[in-house]
């Protein structure tokens, strides 16, 4: 009788262990989600801090391009108010519109194009949309991963019980993007 109670300990014990495995591994993958995120976080704040000096360097060349300008202005707002995964993207999305739009009436003012500090800026923005890309990708393998977690078997009971949601990926929604170019050698 000792003997059937010790396995029995120890099979509840083994069940009890495995369950607070699944359920770290639950937190741990929702933890990365947030991290991914904040890493994403860090790189649009910092876009966001560049584009208004890009804009004021600009503004003493392009006089006549007010409306280009404000919608740069306006779609950077919009960005840094966004909430959520979904509505970042969106707004994102917008911003880089409005940035592709600037660099390309750029392209009519030589001056500007050669101003060193219109070249320095549009460089550090450059190199701030890579980082953006590599940590959009970082945060949707996090998402991928938790995700995953929230829908397999076993984690899923552990996932349902203890109201684990599942994430959106970020996706910068512009639909040029999505488009399949077109390749002319005529």
């Amino acid at each position: 009788m000792g003997i059937s109670v010790i396995i029995f300990l120890l099979i509840i014990a083994g069940i009890i262990f495995v369950l607070f495995n699944l359920y770290n591994s639950l937190v741990r993958a929702r933890n990365a989600v947030k991290n991914a995120w904040s890493q994403i976080d860090v790189q649009l704040k910092r876009r966001h801090d560049l584009i208004p000096n890009l804009v004021e360097t600009a503004k003493g060349y392009m006089k006549h391009e007010r409306q280009t300008l404000e919608a740069v202005v306006n779609a950077r707002n919009i960005a840094m108010n966004a909430d959520g995964v979904a509505e970042t993207g969106k707004a994102e999305g917008m911003l880089t519109n409005a940035l592709k739009s600037l660099f390309a009436v750029a392209e009519a003012y030589p001056d500007l194009k050669a101003n060193q500090n219109f070249l320095a800026l549009q460089e550090e923005l450059t190199s701030t949309e890579n980082k953006i890309a590599f940590s959009r990708q970082a945060f949707n393998d996090s998402v991928m991963n938790y995700n995953d977690k929230c829908e397999m078997v076993p984690t899923n009971f552990i996932a349902n019980m203890f109201n684990f949601k599942k994430e959106e990926f970020f996706e910068i929604e512009i639909p040029e993007e999505r488009a399949v170019p077109k390749v002319d050698f005529s």
